[in-house]
């Protein structure tokens, strides 16, 4: 039978004016096993975790249960004050008394019975608690950083200066992500290219990071300071080392109808292309999609125009296999598609625009050249009129129920600059609420509407129908003056909602980590471990965690680095001994284990059993402890219950069952 010390928190107010701590003590010092028990303000305080360690000491204490708040909370510094005073530290129990009792019941009767009841199933676990041994793992001293935006480009930057190598894996034919799409930047109005520019340039030219643009993460596997990870490097059909990006093959290619991804396809572009004019690397890359000679074996005008030589049709596509200490996930963001959204006329007219396809017009690199035209005739606007929150906080599924952040803040830019610009133009904007939470934010706002003459109508667009002289009739509702409106515009601009990137699915299933419902990378805990994924060694930056503007992002961009920095900076790691372990006489070998596991660490041997003096060979399971998250798939699944999780056996659970049944 173990020594256990049972420590019941108050945690201020939180536990204690529901629970009745006092009581909780006095009947759980009458379960088997427990020596002692006691109560304390704060438990997790430097004099509460003395009190733990004292009473290890003076009670010759084999296991503690802490009865307080949530495991992911302070799980970590309760085994570390067993650890001080001399007992392992995986003979700590925590009993949720907080998130789990004390916060979710009103009536102190209930939540104290609610509570004993958690501490008596805790100390019925640590009554067959066994000491637990982490093992250790190799650090590979090298980063990957999937995506090369913004976000991704500062996280490589950050790593890099440190000393480590890194690799930035960027699908598209250039770096620069999003941010280079755009023309101004809010609250300060300066130019993006501007500032992410010197960046770019300071990504290829640094000697620790490594770039392969126009490829794409293929397959990973391994664990936290050991990933393998096979990059596949798309054929160009242009060679990297003889092109001198001077643009001749561009010109001269014939086929110039497909439209252009970086301008939102409000122009066209080449079937061989650079995406803009400071992209790294600027090399070209041919669409074979649309290249004439790759769908009927004719042309080839571009490798006859190319003084270099550096065209070369037959080049294919490349595997790259690198082993990676840790992972940066930066993959960012898209709009929504408006196709379910057809009562602003998205579809019907060019001239209803998204705030992206806008960005591009006033770019002097865009379209347009920089001048604010319909897209119809070409003319310049007279009425503009702003539609904010298209399918964000949306109650049905067209759209996202969740505030895309950015989009009033955008918006009051392009209206000053629109204002700025075009003096003469009216601006409109049909606004829920404005939201503008960061540092001069609210200014910025205020000045689109004092100082620029931006008209805001509190209230909700019902339809945009367009005319037949070209204009559009807005049809919506002014909730202040509790009125309908009928307004005339010429250009209608739709603030649509932000969404992760498409294939951030696929590469949160090959890294196992976690997405929420809007298909937003998790964090393992939003307050203390905001840019670490639940799976180690997997690290968030950027708008895949969720929306935010540049400077948060390029904020949670070097959080990110400096995690990673702390990860690479040790040379071998503990493994979490909380793993699965097969039982080789009652495995049968069907497999079923690893057909489940979500992260390839259960694998089959041919090995020699001794069954009770009967000598034979059988295939079992072998876990791979390092991979192992303990997550207990297999358990449930082995046929046989031949696989158990250590520190969470079947024997274990049970007891806890049994515990809470009395």
């Amino acid at each position: 039978m173990q020594r256990i010390g049972v420590f019941v928190c108050h945690c201020g107010s939180n536990i204690a004016a529901t629970v009745d701590v006092k009581k909780v003590v006095e009947i759980i010092k009458n379960e088997p096993g427990v020596v002692h028990a006691e109560d304390y303000q704060y438990m997790c305080s430097e004099a509460g975790q003395a009190k733990i360690i004292e009473a290890v000491k003076e009670h010759k204490l084999t296991g503690i249960v802490v009865c307080s708040c949530s495991p992911r909370m302070h799980e970590t510094t309760f085994r570390n004050a067993a650890a001080r005073a001399g007992l392992n530290s995986y003979m700590v129990e925590i009993a949720n008394i907080r998130e789990q009792c004390s916060w979710i019941h009103k009536n102190i009767e209930e939540a104290t019975e609610k509570a004993v009841i958690l501490a008596r199933a805790a100390v019925a676990k640590v009554n067959l608690n066994t000491p637990l041994f982490p093992g250790e793992s190799r650090v590979t001293k090298r980063a990957l950083v999937i995506g090369g935006g913004i976000a991704g480009i500062q996280t490589a930057l950050d790593i890099a200066d440190a000393g480590y190598e890194v690799d930035i894996v960027e699908k598209t034919p250039s770096i620069g992500g999003r941010m280079s799409q755009i023309d101004k930047t809010f609250p300060t109005l300066d130019c993006s290219a501007c500032i992410l520019t010197p960046k770019m340039v300071d990504a290829a030219a640094h000697k620790n990071i490594s770039i392969y643009t126009y490829s794409e993460v293929e397959n990973v596997s391994g664990f936290v300071g050991d990933f393998t990870v096979d990059i596949r490097k798309k054929a160009r059909s242009v060679d990297m080392n003889k092109c001198t990006g001077c643009g001749v093959c561009q010109e001269k290619c014939p086929s110039k109808k497909t439209p252009s991804e970086f301008n939102r396809g409000l122009s066209n572009r080449s079937a061989i292309y650079t995406p803009f004019a400071q992209a790294i690397p600027n090399v070209p890359v041919i669409d074979r999609e649309a290249c004439i000679k790759f769908k009927t074996g004719k042309c080839g005008l571009c490798a006859k125009v190319c003084g270099a030589g550096a065209i070369d049709y037959e080049q294919e596509d490349e595997i790259v296999t690198r082993k990676y200490g840790a992972i940066v996930v930066a993959t960012g963001f898209d709009m929504i598609k408006l196709d379910r959204f057809d009562e602003y006329a998205y579809s019907q007219s060019p001239d209803v625009i998204t705030s992206f396809e806008l960005e591009r017009i006033m770019n002097a690199a865009g379209p347009t050249k920089g001048h604010l035209e319909r897209m119809s005739d070409h003319k310049a606007p007279k009425d503009v009129v702003f539609i904010q929150c298209v399918g964000s906080r949306c109650s049905d599924e067209r759209g996202k129920p969740y505030c895309s952040k950015v989009c009033c803040m955008y918006t009051a830019k392009h209206a000053m600059l629109i204002r700025d610009k075009y003096p003469d133009v009216n601006v409109t904007v049909f606004y829920i609420d404005v939201r503008t939470p960061g540092k001069n934010f609210d200014e910025f706002y205020r000045r689109a509407v004092e100082e620029y003459g931006v008209h805001y109508i509190k209230g909700q667009v019902g339809k945009v129908i367009p005319q037949a002289d070209g204009s559009l009739l807005v049809r919506g509702v002014d909730l202040i003056d509790n009125r309908q409106i009928l307004k005339k515009a010429d250009m209608v601009v739709l603030a649509a909602a932000i969404e992760p990137n498409k294939d951030v699915r696929k590469i949160a299933t090959m890294l196992t980590a976690s997405i929420d419902t809007n298909n937003f990378l998790t964090e393992a805990h939003p307050k203390l471990r905001p840019v670490e994924s639940p799976t180690a060694g997997i690290f968030l930056s950027g708008m895949s965690q969720g929306p935010k503007d540049i400077p948060e992002t390029v904020a949670q961009a070097g959080a990110a680095a400096v995690k990673v920095i702390g990860l690479l900076a040790k040379d071998k790691l503990l493994t979490n001994p909380c793993t699965a372990k097969s039982d080789e006489l009652l495995c049968n070998g069907c497999s079923q284990c690893a057909n489940v596991c979500p992260y390839g660490a259960i694998s089959y041997e041919e090995k020699l059993i001794n069954d009770h003096g009967i000598k034979e060979t059988r295939r079992v399971a072998c876990v791979n402890t390092a991979l192992c998250q303990g997550c207990g798939a297999c358990t449930v699944t082995c046929p046989s219950g031949a696989m158990d999780l250590q520190g969470f056996s079947n024997r274990q659970i049970i007891s806890e069952v049994d515990a809470i049944c009395r």
